[in-house]
């Protein structure tokens, strides 16, 4: 166990639930610190005002609790979403996202409080670790951080309930068992890892899934949508604009609805293990579809490739937790100049799991039908110019060809 740092108060990232109101009180003994809690609703659903109540009941006198939904859609889900990230190929980085976030509140509310640091309950093998600490050297370099399950010695849950019942903290009966799988979720998505889930062989069971009902229970008549662009962003849902936030409410209820947004996945963690999740992402995933579409009809061709060759490496930063890097800040001011044009309207058919893009529109739109036809074209483009455009793109290969035939 490394020694304790000396600590006069500290923010804690904290939720309500058994695992942090143990680390609030093991930080009040273990480092004589006095504790600030930090709650976050990013749309995971249920009431906050529990967590208020629970850090009152155990002293705490400057309790921070804060919707940052829109917040979160805006400045961090949306920039992303402009650069199409996907981690190794499938993951739209529904956690990973929320992190830097999260982390970045705490750091203010530390410099807000005078507190000397801040402290997170995630655990020595998970990403989380990394993302939460990464963000806060990159804001204060000088911030000491208090990860209590890289530190303390408690090796099973009945330590943990032993620990609570001893400093009168309420534990329900449903808390007292080992939960089947862990959650964690925002209005982006949820995952769910562990226990039930950690054979990568197992079908997950139905009651894993919170976000999405089954693909072959949703309707049997398509739903159409149409989404509405701006500067890369969606900005209207059926034509009716709304706010981030607002509008990632709706594409969930969507997906919910339509059994869109489930993935089965074995990840590589950054700290050099694979994990197997179950993540829910409806309305990400429709709005990946629909960006997508979009980015088809205005971006030109190599704008297009060049900013495609930089979604692995974007997804890396953001998986890893380097959103505050400088290197994602310089291939985000990229990104976001090639979304400059990207606007207009992206019609949706949703259908058992599906997205289909059946219609896009852009008053920006690069998409010439004079161009493409097959009819009279007018003179537009000369198609015995292709000829030429081939003989010089085929130089290099005959070349080679002759070479070859020679040896």
């Amino acid at each position: 166990m490394p020694a304790k740092q000396k600590v006069k108060k500290v923010v804690l990232a904290y939720s309500g639930g058994l695992d942090t109101s143990i680390i609030l009180k093991w930080l009040q003994t273990e480092y004589g610190a006095e504790v600030v809690t930090f709650t976050a609703d990013l749309g995971q659903g249920g009431e906050l005002d529990p967590a208020r109540k629970k850090a009152e009941l155990l002293g705490i006198k400057q309790i921070y609790v804060e919707d940052q939904r829109e917040e979160f859609i805006r400045d961090f889900v949306f920039p992303m979403f402009r650069a199409n990230a996907i981690y190794e190929g499938v993951y739209l980085l529904g956690t990973s996202i929320a992190r830097p976030l999260i982390a970045k509140r705490l750091i203010e509310i530390a410099k807000e409080t005078g507190a000397d640091a801040i402290a997170h309950g995630a655990t020595g093998k998970g990403n989380d670790q990394v993302r939460f600490e990464l963000t806060a050297y990159a804001l204060n370099p000088d911030i000491k951080v208090i990860a209590p399950w890289r530190e303390w010695q408690f090796k099973s849950r009945t330590d943990l309930i032993a620990f609570a019942e001893a400093h009168q903290i309420q534990v329900t009966k449903d808390k007292r068992g080992e939960a089947p799988f862990s959650v964690d979720a925002n209005l982006l998505h949820s995952s769910s890892e562990g226990k039930v889930l950690e054979d990568p062989w197992v079908e997950p069971p139905p009651y894993v899934y919170q976000r999405t009902i089954a693909p072959e229970d949703a309707p049997d008549k398509a739903t159409y949508t149409e989404i509405e662009f701006l500067k890369g962003d969606p900005i209207a849902i059926d034509g009716k604009e709304m706010s981030p936030a607002t509008l990632f409410i709706e594409l969930n209820r969507l997906g919910h609805d339509n059994g869109i947004g489930r993935l089965d996945l074995v990840e590589n963690r950054f700290i050099g293990m694979k994990s197997r999740g179950v993540y829910e992402t409806p309305g990400g995933t429709i709005l990946g579809v629909a960006h997508r579409a979009i980015e088809s009809l205005t971006l030109d061709r190599e704008a297009a490739h060049l900013k495609d060759s930089f979604i692995t490496k974007y997804a890396e930063l953001v998986y890893y937790g380097f959103w505050f890097s400088p290197e994602r800040e310089m291939l985000q001011a990229m990104i976001d100049k090639s979304q400059e044009h990207v606007e207009g309207t992206v019609r949706l058919k949703l259908y058992k799991g599906n997205v289909m893009v059946v219609g896009r529109k852009s008053r920006k739109s690069l998409y010439s039908d004079t161009l493409v036809t097959f009819e009279d074209d007018r003179g537009a483009y000369d198609q015995k110019d292709a000829a030429g455009f081939i003989r010089l793109n085929a130089l290099r290969l005959r070349t080679l060809a002759a070479r070859k035939r020679r040896g």
